[in-house]
């Protein structure tokens, strides 16, 4: 009886937190009865949870290991063998406070089907006793696992870890688990990509090498056949880059790069096939639909552009993004227009695949090397990190006991009906690996250019050159490059393949290549290719975006083309951002040669020039001096946890994520609406130093982190006096006193603030 009386006062909550949605819909009883019928969530065990599911018509969904043979996966690689190395992190969130979050209670495992029925039957635990690891990736003769703060290389011996090397100490630097880098791709261009992070990683010899790219997503990175990364965050479909992953992230004054962190897929609508009150901010209107269900996305995750050619020709190069909140899985289309790649949900108001299960948590998508959709799912209740959880969600976990149990996980994979694949072997021989580089599914013709690599299979180079004649087939083609370029043996003569077919897509991934064999000796010939090529409308942008990897010997001739670029595009945002890119440190150069040439300073290059060097300028005046670290210790700590994740560590924000800190009228101004913003959240535009900043350029919320019990309102009071402090920021400290009198002001305040609210 009781329980019933919950549901009504927190239907009627709703109905007035949704500003009078009742009167269109009559929905308070409506609320209810939905309530009423979601009142519990039970635990499944995998078959039941299977059959909860709705996909594709045509297409299955099929277990592949469950509990007790895999607990709580978040992220997996396949071997050679076909078996699954997986990560599980035991550790997530035990209960609404984290308590035992830092217990070293994770796991890599090796799974393998040994009876080839196509269901795992064999667990191996490679490593135990880590916290919180969250990616891995085979290289060579070991594997790296990314552990916060450190992403470190164990070698393998018979499945067991031998020799570590640790790779990079500061692979997660602040952020919560929620906000720290993954993904671990080894992308076509031989480096590996992540997510939430702007590092790359290479293994050159016997050293590892680290450079800086461009800052990617949040969960989740994937390429497709052309080598372009794919990722999102957690309330946006798909992010992605136009232009090759290892182009255009040489000044690091420029904040952004017109042609990489794009929107790809703008619709962010999700259609749940059951009531989602489980949501961090289901209690603020436009949250949740009159039925209850999720309107748009709040943690998508994990994006797949799928390659395995199993599925059928319909779905090749689709993305698919998971959305653990809503239960589902998004089927997105994408397209190219030139080098512009967009693309748009594939249904209208369904989804590729739903579940009525509430615990039904994917979290990450694979391609398997037997051409399936492979899904993993954490199966459980609390999917939402202590950091944001708002008091809302913890009443929603607590009345209908989300928080038990903790040992579930599933991996599925989603195959054509009626189909049974096996685990897919594949033979260390060259001679089988060459013709692999061939095949139609993409995690194949990857993994048999990695292994080639791997093995240096040097004597596979004459067969490789003849694969780059093959014109009928350009993912051959581009494996074959990437291939002589992972083995140290492509040469100039190789790319000159590339760059002379009429294919712009081909000639495209000679200009990546490019930078791997330009040199002072050849300098000349290819400055004259890329002459010609400039003139191409298609190539202009690539061109410009290589112009920092060509020989500073040939000065002059770099310099010509350059301005030849200036001349014919200063007016395309592509172009101008790239030989920005070019300048780091001479940007007041380029502006005057700019102004020498044409004057007009409503030329797309001299807008961006001019925003460039304004951030160049706030820089100088920046103050993150050790005095104010020394002075607010704590406020430094959870600033990197908490805030830089999405503002930056500069404070001059992140695309698709936050605006800035620095230079902002609400950090500088009045304190007490400030700590209501930190305390309580914030929700839709915000305008900084003159400029608007709204979804879907930045997040539309904020959470808000007063509920959270691991931060006292000293710690408040600390980090706000930090940022308010850093950068060009000169405003007053906020002391303990002044959080405490927002909360009483604010007293049982559930919902995030508006500026307009706050004004």
């Amino acid at each position: 009886m009781r329980y019933r009386f919950y549901l009504i006062g927190l239907s009627l909550w709703l109905a007035a937190c949704n500003s009078g949605g009742d009167k269109k819909t009559g929905s308070s009883s409506d609320s209810l009865t939905i309530r009423e019928k979601y009142a519990t969530s039970p635990v499944s065990d995998a078959k039941t949870a299977i059959s909860q599911m709705a996909v594709e018509k045509g297409l299955e969904v099929q277990l592949v290991a469950a509990e007790p043979l895999v607990t709580v996966p978040v992220a997996m690689t396949f071997d050679e063998k076909g078996r699954m190395w997986v990560v599980e992190m035991t550790g997530y969130m035990p209960d609404t406070v984290g308590t035992g979050e830092d217990i070293p209670n994770g796991k890599i495992v090796i799974l393998e089907d040994t009876n080839q029925d196509g269901v795992a039957d064999k667990r191996t635990v490679f490593i135990d006793s880590l916290v919180l690891p969250r990616a891995i990736c085979l290289v060579e003769n070991g594997i790296l696992i990314a552990e916060p703060p450190k992403l470190s290389f164990i070698e393998i011996n018979n499945d067991k870890p031998g020799k570590r090397t640790l790779v990079d100490d500061k692979y997660t630097e602040g952020g919560n688990v929620e906000h720290q880098p993954n993904g671990l791709l080894r992308a076509m261009d031989n480096w590996i990509y992540n997510a939430k992070s702007d590092k790359r990683y290479r293994k050159v010899g016997n050293k590892w090498v680290k450079e800086l790219t461009h800052f990617r997503g949040q969960w989740g990175i994937s390429q497709d056949n052309y080598g372009r990364l794919f990722y999102n965050n957690n309330s946006e479909n798909v992010l992605g880059d136009y232009f090759p992953a290892g182009l255009g992230a040489h000044n690091p004054q420029q904040k952004n790069v017109s042609g990489y962190d794009e929107k790809i897929v703008a619709d962010n609508r999700v259609y749940p096939a059951r009531a989602t009150t489980g949501v961090n901010r289901g209690y603020m209107k436009g949250t949740l639909n009159d039925s209850l269900r999720l309107v748009n996305m709040t943690a998508a995750c994990s994006p797949l552009v799928y390659r395995g050619a199993l599925l059928g020709k319909a779905y090749d190069n689709n993305i698919f993004v998971a959305e653990p909140s809503g239960n589902l899985i998004k089927r997105n289309i994408i397209k190219d227009s030139g080098y512009i790649v967009k693309g748009q949900q594939a249904y209208a108001h369904q989804e590729f695949l739903t579940s009525t299960d509430e615990r039904f948590r994917p979290v990450s998508l694979y391609d398997g090397p037997d051409g399936s959709l492979y899904v993993l799912d954490m199966y459980r209740g609390i999917i939402q990190h202590k950091t944001y959880l708002t008091p809302y969600l913890k009443n929603e976990i607590k009345s209908r006991n989300l928080t038990n149990p903790l040992n579930c996980g599933r991996i599925y994979r989603i195959v054509p009906a009626g189909t049974h694949p096996r685990a897919t072997i594949i033979e260390n021989d060259p001679a089988h690996l060459l013709a692999l580089l061939s095949n139609p599914n993409g995690w194949l013709r990857d993994k048999a250019q990695q292994m080639i690599i791997d093995h240096h299979y040097t004597t596979l180079v004459p067969a490789l050159r003849a694969l780059l004649q093959q014109k009928d087939s350009l993912y051959t083609q581009a494996h074959a490059l990437w291939t002589l370029e992972g083995l140290g043996a492509l040469q100039i003569t190789d790319v000159m393949v590339l760059l002379h077919q009429a294919n712009p897509y081909a000639q495209v991934q000679g200009l990546a290549a490019l930078p791997a064999v330009i040199n002072a000796a050849n300098g000349k010939a290819v400055l004259s290719e890329l002459a010609l090529m400039q003139k191409n409308v298609f190539l202009a942008p690539y061109v410009a975006l290589l112009l920092p990897a060509l020989p500073t010997q040939l000065h002059t001739e770099v310099e010509q083309l350059k301005m030849q670029l200036v001349e014919a595009y200063a007016n395309d945002p592509y172009v101008a951002d790239a030989v920005i890119n070019s300048m780091a440190g001479k940007e007041i150069e380029l502006q005057q040669r700019l102004k020498n040439w044409n004057p007009d300073t409503t030329l797309v290059l001299a807008k961006r020039l001019k925003r460039v060097i304004k951030d160049i300028e706030n820089h100088r005046k920046a103050s993150m001096d050790e005095s104010l670290q020394k002075t607010y210790p704590r406020g430094a700590v959870l600033f990197k946890t908490v805030c830089q994740t999405c503002h930056g560590a500069d404070g001059d924000g992140i695309q698709s994520l936050a605006p800035p800190l620095n230079q902002s009228e609400i950090v500088t101004g009045d304190k007490h609406k400030l700590a209501a913003i930190v305390l309580f959240g914030l929700t839709g535009p915000v305008t900084v130093a003159g400029k608007q900043y709204k979804a879907p350029e930045i997040s539309g919320d904020m959470p808000g982190i007063g509920s959270n019990d691991e931060f006292s309102d000293k710690d408040i009071a600390e980090v706000l006096s930090y940022i308010r402090g850093a950068w060009s920021n000169r405003a007053a400290k906020v002391v303990e006193k002044d959080i405490q009198e927002v909360r009483k002001q604010y007293k049982g305040r559930q919902k995030s603030f508006t500026i307009g609210e706050l004004k």
